[in-house]
């Protein structure tokens, strides 16, 4: 009978020690939990979308604004439901993963600047070399203009769902499992892999995609949040993909404004795949990376020293 009482007591304390650590539910059961239900609420929220876009003989994996953004906004509204409630478990707010910070919208204002420059520069450079070649402007007047904006918000769609999906709930969660870099690794290493679905997609375009999130990650680390990174993400593809008329990561979107062609080897033409298949996107990446290591890096070690004195003070 003591005995019975005893586990009876102990069950409990077991169970817990299991499903909860110091700082609440594990990491692990955190994220499953978050699976479950980013699952659940996205299937919610697509179906339905998809059944009204198919009963007038549309579909949303068209590559056109309306189709696209409506694919986007449904996926995206699963991932903020999925995190409201993971939220509410965790009373935390909704912006504590990778939404918080000040200046936010100048930070999404830069990397939108910098992620139009740096892919710019890319298709330049990779002109210049002769692995791309202009076929003329496509479009022209208020179509053009009708389909700079439609792309411009499918883009934002992507940019804030990629991001929170892979660097939100999920690389908060699991940065208290095994630490930021750990969890930067591996969620790189997932979000190159996501693109294997992708049609003309090649292991440049593979590994250049696990490098970008990387980038992403250097972003997250120095600035605290994920608004630079969302910029820059949405202006990088809606550049590769309405402004430059070239495929992204194997898809080619209808209503760009230029039309150029990959030409030569495709290691360095990007083939399908588009420039993120070149290896002239590794270069730049890295750039990219010193760039924030040497503003950012200073700007945070600057700014420790003033705590630092202020505190001695």
């Amino acid at each position: 009978m003591n005995d019975d009482i005893t586990v009876q007591q102990e069950l409990p304390s077991l169970l817990q020690r299991i499903f909860v650590g110091k700082r609440g539910i594990r990491a692990g059961w955190s994220i499953g939990i978050f699976v479950v239900l980013l699952g659940l609420f996205t299937a919610a929220f697509f179906f339905p979308a998809k059944n009204l876009f198919e009963k007038n003989n549309l579909s949303l994996t068209d590559a056109m604004p309306l189709q696209s953004g409506a694919g986007e906004l449904a996926a995206l509204l699963g991932l903020l439901a999925a995190s409201v409630v993971m939220a509410l478990i965790e009373r935390k707010p909704l912006i504590s993963y990778g939404l918080e910070g000040t200046r936010r919208f100048a930070r999404f204002c830069y990397g939108f600047v910098f992620g139009i420059t740096a892919l710019s520069v890319l298709v330049g450079v990779m002109t210049l070399c002769g692995f791309l070649s202009f076929d003329g402007q496509n479009i022209y007047g208020w179509q053009a203009v009708e389909f700079a904006l439609g792309w411009v918000i499918v883009f934002l769609l992507v940019g804030l769902y990629e991001e929170y999906f892979l660097r939100g709930y999920i690389q908060a969660t699991l940065t208290r499992g095994i630490g930021f870099w750990w969890s930067a690794l591996l969620l790189s290493a997932a979000f190159g892999c996501l693109h294997l679905t992708n049609p003309g997609e090649s292991p440049a375009g593979i590994f250049s995609a696990a490098l970008v999130g990387m980038v992403f990650c250097i972003s997250l680390w120095y600035l605290k949040n994920l608004w630079w990174a969302i910029g820059f993400h949405a202006s990088w593809d809606w550049a590769e993909s309405y402004l430059w008329g070239t495929p992204d990561s194997g898809r080619v979107v209808q209503g760009h404004l230029f039309s150029v062609h990959s030409q030569g080897n495709i290691l360095w033409s990007g083939g399908a795949t588009g420039p993120e298949g070149s290896l002239m996107v590794l270069p730049l990446l890295v750039i990219i990376a010193l760039v924030m290591w040497i503003v950012w890096g200073r700007a945070n070690k600057h700014d420790a020293r003033s705590d630092s004195t202020a505190v001695s003070n």
